[in-house]
């Protein structure tokens, strides 16, 4: 075989092997295709966080600001003020603290900007796996998601802009907090994205439920336990250790826990009352077993059975 055969058959090879995996019907890839398919997904959200990050790097001035308003309004006497101004200041030590705070804040505020995009990308890797109907809730999650966490972070901001003052104030007159700006950036983005992150509870279980993965009945059943875990994990996943925060996360998250069950009730009630008048069956949870014969029998022998049973009550 000459060598411009071989050539150009291993350039036809690399050809056939960057084209998108194929998918059968259902969706189903070899393993190796959704591999390359993750890491394909993988690659764009990057990128959409790498182009967000350098629009959040030149809007950093505004960012910075809006991030430190709690701290200014905490008072005077409990935060660092320079001799002779008034001045709302955070302090760094070392060379590079501000170059690393600066583009730290920027990648977190590049991923807030894109956000429904690389939604989108997780939300249609895991889509070939669903059922056709199943892929209708697209928009739907891409917006619910996106307003959740956009609703966790303004409540974390106003729970910031009430709470930090208290807190400074704990350590007494005479004391006076000389907050770095690599720490203050890291704590107030901490808590932004623990509260962010923590409103998409209720969608997950929606979304689990619609899947048929979480029944309603599951949910009523482990309300209680749910609550529970709902407050202990507000008490470890808040940086602060003081109640009012752990409740500010917990009540809201409670909140939209029942409010995704009784979507969820809704939901499976619905789907039973189809599958019921589809096989004009009397109206069955989901853990009710329908009931069956015992011992099969053919059609025919069943309708003369029941023929013969009609007889009898007849003449009886």
């Amino acid at each position: 075989m000459s060598g411009e055969s071989l050539t150009g058959r291993r350039g036809a090879l690399r050809r056939r092997s960057r084209k998108r995996p194929a998918k059968t019907p259902d969706g189903r890839m070899p393993v190796m295709d959704h591999l390359r398919e993750l890491r394909r997904r993988i690659v764009l959200i990057l990128l959409f966080v790498a182009l967000g990050a350098v629009l959040g790097y030149f809007l950093y001035p505004h960012t910075l600001d809006l991030l430190r308003h709690p701290y200014c309004g905490v008072p005077e006497k409990y935060r660092y003020t320079p001799r002779g101004t008034k001045n709302c200041v955070l302090i760094y030590h070392g060379v590079l603290d501000g170059f690393t705070t600066r583009l730290k804040v920027s990648v977190i505020s590049g991923a807030v900007f894109t956000g429904p995009l690389w939604l989108y990308q997780i939300w249609a890797f895991i889509t070939p796996g669903l059922r056709k109907n199943e892929r209708r809730y697209t928009i739907f999650f891409i917006v619910a998601s996106t307003l959740l966490f956009a609703a966790g972070v303004v409540l974390a901001y106003l729970v910031l802009d009430r709470g930090l003052p208290i807190v400074l104030a704990q350590a007494g007159y005479g004391t006076q907090a000389q907050l770095t700006v690599s720490d203050y950036i890291g704590f107030v983005t901490l808590l932004l994205v623990v509260f962010g992150s923590a409103f998409e509870l209720p969608l997950i279980v929606v979304l689990a439920n619609f899947a048929g993965v979480l029944p309603a009945w599951v949910l009523k059943k482990s309300q209680r336990i749910a609550i529970f875990l709902i407050f202990l994990f507000a008490a470890v996943a808040t940086p602060t250790v003081d109640p009012f925060t752990m409740c500010a996360m917990a009540f809201p998250m409670v909140l939209l826990f029942e409010a995704a069950v009784l979507t969820a009730v809704v939901h499976d009630r619905r789907k039973a009352a189809r599958r019921a008048a589809e096989r004009q069956e009397p109206h069955l949870e989901d853990h009710v077993p329908t009931p069956i014969d015992p011992i099969p029998q053919p059609l025919a022998a069943r309708e003369q059975r029941a023929e013969a049973d009609s007889a009898w009550s007849d003449s009886t």
